[in-house]
């Protein structure tokens, strides 16, 4: 971010969308990002500025990204600047027989016959993951996700951030899980793409240790706590450094002191991009309102460890909006009475946490339409999966091909 301050709190948003390109006919994936790329730089570049908008490739040769070039001031107004890219991408891909896909990861993708590394430059970056970790599992080769940038200008609004961040966390898949399929069938799980992703660094744990963060609250003792111990762990499999900084952590919501920021990653991509802005919106305000201490004081925000939270994110993981939660000081951190059976759905306390910030500031009118369809009929995976419920021949494919065309129109994905 050059020389100028760093940005407040909430004054900048950074987003990032993750696609999976797919064959046109047989939806199977089409590992032609480089292709994609070369056609509007005239060369093999990782990334590519097109105005407000870039675009860059992912590890997977099937999977590119759109990513605000710079932060942007708000919120308000991206879903339709993705969407156009989201556009031009696909009139790229129509004579090479492809198109986008949307959802966190392809139904039936075989990653281990499959996978193609990104092969230009940063390749020796990758090739390192791939040596290290075995980059042909689900966990690397088929997860597409939202990441949403938060800035930070110093320690103390660090801290606020990061307790806030690691309290919400929890509950995050309950909002936006999408990938109830992996292998050609639902799983049971919600939010395959979170079970994979928390394991896709088994070799060396601590590279994503228990998704929640640890509770650290400064620069100093992220980097003693988190950092350092990462790097000295992944060192004998590492001995040139190649994989040693800040974006080898693989929390769930990452500190980038390099830019000051935090970076949420426990996103599933949803179906279109006025979906996620939508659950974005949501997410920062409700961020804000807890960085404010409305609810909670910041100093019994940050007592909370992570275990409990662990045990929130991983019944999250496998019911979205279903899960039920019965840690009372849980609700407490956001304003939230329990009713008398003392438990309570996650999804119920996403409704009351849109009625508070809905209350505060009115969302745009198409960002406010899409959570009232996640509300109203689920989760983008409870919708997918009460589709396939019939079992009914073809209906998978059937199924993601709509997906496809959700993102391809900018509408929202419904099911009976």
């Amino acid at each position: 971010m050059s020389d100028r301050p760093p940005f407040r709190l909430f004054e900048r948003y950074g987003v990032e969308l993750e696609y999976m390109i797919v064959d046109a006919r047989s939806l199977d994936v089409l590992p032609v990002t480089d292709r994609v790329l070369y056609a509007v730089a005239g060369e093999y570049l990782s990334e590519f500025e097109l105005g407000s908008i870039s675009w860059s490739n992912e590890l997977a040769l099937h999977v590119i990204e759109l990513k605000t070039t710079d932060p942007a001031a708000s919120l308000d107004g991206l879903a339709s600047e993705f969407q156009e890219h989201v556009v031009r991408i696909n009139e790229i891909l129509e004579p090479l027989g492809g198109r986008l896909m949307p959802s966190a990861m392809h139904p039936w993708m075989d990653p281990h016959r499959e996978m193609r590394l990104w092969p230009h430059d940063f390749s020796p970056i990758y090739e390192a993951f791939h040596r290290v970790f075995d980059c042909r599992g689900h966990g690397w080769a088929n997860l597409q996700s939202v990441h949403l940038n938060l800035p930070f200008a110093d320690d103390e609004e660090f801290a606020r951030l990061h307790a806030a961040i690691r309290l919400l966390l929890p509950i995050m898949p309950a909002l936006a899980a999408s990938s109830p399929v992996m292998d050609g069938k639902t799983t049971g799980r919600l939010d395959n793409r979170l079970e994979v992703y928390r394991q896709n660094a088994r070799r060396v744990p601590r590279v994503s240790g228990a998704v929640v963060p640890e509770a650290v609250f400064s620069k100093h003792a992220y980097e003693q706590e988190i950092l350092q111990p990462l790097y000295r762990d992944i060192a004998p499999l590492d001995p040139d450094g190649t994989l040693q900084y800040e974006w080898l952590n693989a929390r769930g919501a990452i500190a980038r002191f390099d830019r000051n920021t935090i970076e949420i990653r426990v996103l599933d991509v949803q179906e279109c991009p006025r979906a996620d802005l939508a659950v974005c919106r949501l997410l920062t305000g409700v961020l804000q309102a807890m960085c404010d201490e409305r609810w909670m004081p910041l100093a019994r925000q940050q007592a909370f460890g992570v275990e409990p939270l662990q045990a929130i994110l991983l019944n999250a993981i496998g019911d979205a909006e279903n899960t039920r939660i019965s840690d009372a000081d849980y609700a407490a951190a956001f304003g939230f009475a329990p009713p008398a059976e003392g438990t309570y759905a996650a999804g119920q306390l996403w409704q009351h946490l849109y009625q508070q910030v809905r209350a505060d500031e009115p969302f745009p009118e198409p960002l406010d339409a899409a959570l009232h369809t996640m509300f109203e009929s689920g989760s983008l995976a409870t919708r997918i999966t009460r589709v396939l419920d019939d079992h009914q021949p073809g209906a998978l494919a059937d199924c993601y091909r709509r997906l496809c065309d959700c993102l391809a129109e900018d509408r929202m994905f419904t099911s009976p």
